[in-house]
């Protein structure tokens, strides 16, 4: 059976699948890919079933060698794809299935636009699953270590059919100002005027990860009525935008906690989320009530 060498990693590269729904009363976040859009055609560009386990690659750099013929597919963030087989590097597109020979190798470059990109093998990444997936949880530090050098990573099985789709028509994640739509949160009481959230434009810091993407704005944010007031903690969802006492939002990602007792005072509508997770640090954020 083909393995991939892992020879480099970037940043941070990990194993993502769908996550591990329906634990939170077990204090278990449910993680997975943090774009759940690019992760999935990933899969369906090599005919693997959606919730495959693939590599999510934060602003590329990762580089792999195949010990056997495998077929890939990149999608996600905008970055180049080279790969050798042999007669040195070429590129091969974006969203599109193609083919590494054994002893060839795949890279990434470093990313243009968007913040993850997605590594899709014909047959899934065959990792060990803990509580049900495959995904790390980089708060909880469940799932497979992050990829670094020299892992040799298991493909499973591979669907009967070979991909027949050239290339899927999805375009790369804006490089400009990201608008996301929101509701009103169960707690936007709590803050002096909610409407703030909407009318400032706000810019992703450079402290976000897969637990949250934190918001910089004017000073200071969105004050909180009373600052003496406790709120109990309670239970928390992906795309909760939570305002802690800085009074500068968090939108939480895949691998946010499942309790917290700042209040939330949006929630963003859910595709969006995944749009969320490809705003890189410094990119200009607005947001819109949706209803």
């Amino acid at each position: 059976m083909s393995e991939l060498e892992v020879l480099a990693t970037g940043p941070l590269a990990t194993v993502q699948d769908y996550g591990r729904p329906g634990l939170a009363s077990l204090g278990v976040s449910r993680s997975g890919a943090a774009d759940r859009r690019s992760h999935g055609l990933a899969n369906r560009l090599l005919l693997n079933p959606e919730g495959a386990a693939t590599l999510e690659v934060t602003l590329g750099g990762l580089s792999l060698r195949a010990t056997g013929e495998v077929w890939l597919a990149v999608t996600g963030a905008d970055v180049d794809v080279l790969v050798d087989n042999g007669s040195g590097p070429r590129p091969v597109g974006m969203n599109a299935p193609f083919v590494v020979h054994a002893g060839g190798s795949v890279s990434l470059g470093m990313a243009r636009a968007g913040l993850r990109a997605y590594v899709a093998v014909r047959g899934g990444i065959a990792a060990k699953p803990t509580l049900g997936s495959c995904s790390t949880d980089t708060m909880s530090g469940l799932g497979p270590e992050p990829l670094a050098a020299g892992m040799m990573l298991e493909i499973g099985p591979r669907p009967g059919e070979l991909p027949e789709l050239d290339v899927a028509p999805v375009a790369a994640p804006t490089a400009g100002q990201v608008e996301l739509r929101a509701i009103r949160g169960p707690r936007d009481a709590w803050v002096a005027d909610a409407d703030d959230l909407v009318r400032m434009t706000w810019e992703a810091s450079d402290h976000s990860d897969r637990v949250g993407m934190r918001l910089n704005g004017n000073a200071p944010g969105l004050a909180h009525r009373d600052p003496d007031r406790q709120l109990p903690s309670e239970g928390m969802v992906r795309g909760a935008i939570q305002v802690p006492p800085s009074g500068q939002p968090v939108v939480f990602l895949a691998d946010h906690p499942v309790t917290g007792g700042y209040p939330v005072v949006a929630v963003l509508v859910d595709e969006d989320v995944d749009r969320a997770a490809q705003i890189r640090p410094g990119q200009s954020v607005r947001l819109h009530w949706a209803r």
